[in-house]
């Protein structure tokens, strides 16, 4: 037996014959599921109803908190014994049947077992979230827990449920829980035109965020991440398929298999999920679209590649840390990290990462099981695929299994808010993320980020606008424009703006910016990836017209992947209409370091601030003529033009 970093979860021996590339099988995922909710439940009220994990409360309080614990190993523990057809070796469902039973006797009440009552999102809104968890472990476990409730039991838990149906969620994906809890209740003979109505109105929203491509925006604005494979498409296509629609199953089925085009590219060669957006602290819930996909056929993906990409994103973060040794999920990203939390991230907030072991409606003999593992999308050739809907570049490297995501679309910033001066969110305002790599706190200078200061405020990057996105083969761009806010200083300098654009190939990034309407005395700074500088991943960032010579900055406070980093930054003094050119790199290939020896942050003294061996391995030539920037690679003599015009980018590449 082999023992993960938690002392209390406790693995089957690898199987490399079955699964070459992560040793994993049905058997880990099972014993995965079984040692977290074992520990889990160490911290059980006398009744079952609320599991009271240990740390800081979230701002919706301890009550909350501990429905949170229960609702979400409730998730876990439905995936578990319904993919075992009911098997319930740990007993399981006898504790949630108890729990149920004390948490709805009088709900609202505050003592040890009653549950927060749901209300509107802003008066007590965390109940609403964990509402849908309720419903779907019942009704994954129908047969062996619902059905074999008291009748005034079961009348008591609709009551309750029925909290999501009268209040208002929150503007957001929010509007798929009481969907859920309306399915579940019509699948239970319980429907009535108050639940019809829950489902029609969730539905006509999700239709006015869907934006192609396969992604939905979360909400009315721009916010694209992981919450389009854990809720966005997870919870419609989930109903459907338990709900045996075939009509809808292939509806929600086709919108996720084209999401998947992209997204299963979005996890890198050591299964790490892309650190973007908010709610990381969830994990490898973000494969659950990938194995909801393989449980339902609607998947671009062989099962092998499947596989690979959900049981490579379980393994890389029980093999970093984060389960502690008390066998539970902590508060952050591989082990605990305050930075990539959010208010409302409590002690058990880590468990919608239950919605991970949907893999385990698949049964034994499924294809997604008896399959030999395949390679994932980043292991194979080297890709740049554009999402145009989401104004997203996603960049792989198969020499090191690096994905980079270039944002050129998701700011996660609400339509009411106008060209806000408030704080950027460092999870959604930078210009590019990685597996590898974690955005710098708001704290600490900002990794890949353009900013204009003006009498001495440093812009922010809020409101995000696509200006397009493209890509051929080996190569791809996306583009976009913003007004810097100042949220010290001023709001905003009338007239200022950016247009962004990124070009990939290989593992290079072109980066080239306009800036409009600068006023005398500004300075624009351009900064690259965030990484340790004794570390195996290493950034370069170097200035190819316009910028001086080339600067690492230190970020005490660090990233989510290293305790301590560095960010490499260019500087440029700017006034009116400035166009400047950079070339940066992110890599965790040995050789592909030792040939870009020559831009460790050394500098010839010339002007650009680049160095003769980097142009003469990279670039050959580059030309700026009013708004227009040509770029001559000097591997195979390609040519990259940028044309910026009025409000609009062109982008060719041959």
């Amino acid at each position: 037996m082999t023992v993960s970093a938690g002392a209390r979860l406790v693995l089957p021996p690898e199987d490399r014959a079955s699964s070459p590339y992560t040793g994993y099988t049905r058997a880990h995922w099972e014993a995965a599921a079984d040692g977290m909710l074992d520990a889990a439940w160490r911290w059980a009220t006398p009744g079952g109803a609320r599991l009271d994990l240990p740390g800081l409360p979230s701002h919706s309080g301890v009550r909350s908190d501990g429905l949170e614990g229960y609702a979400r190993t409730f998730l876990a523990a439905g995936f578990r014994v319904a993919g075992a057809g009911g098997k319930d070796p740990n007993g399981l469902l006898e504790r949630y049947s108890d729990g149920l039973d004390a948490g709805t006797r009088t709900p609202g009440r505050d003592d040890a077992e009653s549950w927060p009552l749901i209300l509107d999102h802003h008066v007590q809104g965390q109940p609403m979230v964990e509402s849908a968890s309720v419903a779907l472990g019942l009704r994954l476990t129908r047969p062996w827990l619902w059905d074999r409730l008291a009748s005034d039991v079961q009348d008591r838990a609709e009551h309750w449920l029925r909290g999501a149906l009268r209040h208002v969620p929150a503007g957001n994906n929010w509007y798929l829980f009481p969907y859920t809890v309306a399915g579940f209740l019509e699948s239970v003979g319980r429907g009535d035109a108050e639940t019809a109505r829950a489902r029609e109105r969730a539905l006509e929203l999700l239709e006015g965020w869907y934006r192609g491509d396969g992604w939905y925006a979360d909400g009315d604005g721009r916010a694209f991440d992981h919450y389009n494979g854990w809720a966005l498409h997870l919870y419609p296509l989930l109903d459907a398929h338990l709900a045996g629609d075939e009509e809808e199953s292939a509806r929600h089925g086709a919108r996720l298999r084209e999401h998947l085009e992209s997204f299963s590219l979005m996890f890198g060669g050591d299964g790490a999920p892309l650190h973007f957006g908010r709610s990381l602290t969830y994990r490898f819930a973000a494969g659950a679209g990938v194995g909801l996909g393989a449980v339902t056929g609607h998947t671009p993906l062989t099962p092998g590649a499947s596989r690979r990409v959900a049981s490579g994103s379980l393994r890389y973060f029980l093999e970093r840390g984060a389960v502690g040794d008390d066998g539970l999920l902590s508060l952050g990203w591989h082990g605990p990290h305050a930075a990539t939390l959010q208010s409302y991230s409590g002690p058990a907030s880590p468990y919608w990462a239950s919605k991970a072991f949907v893999t385990l409606l698949a049964p034994a003999e499924h294809p997604l099981w008896v399959s030999p593992e395949e390679a994932a999308p980043s292991e194979g050739p080297d890709r740049v695929v554009s999402v145009q809907a989401a104004g997203f570049l996603v960049q792989s490297t198969r020499a090191d299994g690096v994905v980079r995501l270039h944002n050129h679309g998701s700011d996660h910033v609400r339509p009411d808010e106008g060209e806000s001066a408030a704080d950027e969110d460092p999870h959604y305002a930078r210009l590019a993320y990685s597996t590898v790599t974690g955005p710098t706190s708001a704290a600490n200078a900002a990794d890949n980020h353009l900013s204009v200061t003006v009498d001495g405020a440093r812009s922010a990057r809020r409101r995000i606008h696509p200006l397009g996105a493209g890509h051929g083969d080996g190569w791809g761009w996306a583009a976009s424009w913003h007004l810097p806010v100042f949220p010290a200083g001023p709001s905003a300098v009338p007239g200022l703006r950016v247009e962004s654009v990124t070009v990939a190939r290989g593992r290079h990034e072109l980066r080239v910016h306009r800036v409009l309407g600068a006023p005398d005395g500004a300075r624009a700074e351009l900064t690259g990836w965030a990484t340790d500088p004794g570390g195996a991943v290493r950034s370069r960032l170097r200035g190819l017209h316009g910028w001086g010579v080339p600067e690492d900055v230190r970020a005490p406070q660090g990233t989510a992947f290293a305790r301590w980093v560095t960010v490499p930054r260019l500087a440029a003094e700017v006034t009116g209409t400035v166009v400047l050119a950079a070339l940066a790199s992110l890599t965790a290939d040995p050789e592909a370091a030792l040939s870009d020896g020559a831009s460790d942050g050394a500098s010839d003294g010339r002007s650009d601030g680049t160095s003769d061996g980097e142009l003469d391995e990279v670039v050959d030539r580059v030309e700026v003529a009013g708004g227009t920037v040509e770029v001559r690679w000097a591997e195979d003599g390609a040519l990259t033009r940028i044309a910026f015009g009025r409000s609009t980018v062109t982008v060719d590449h041959g």
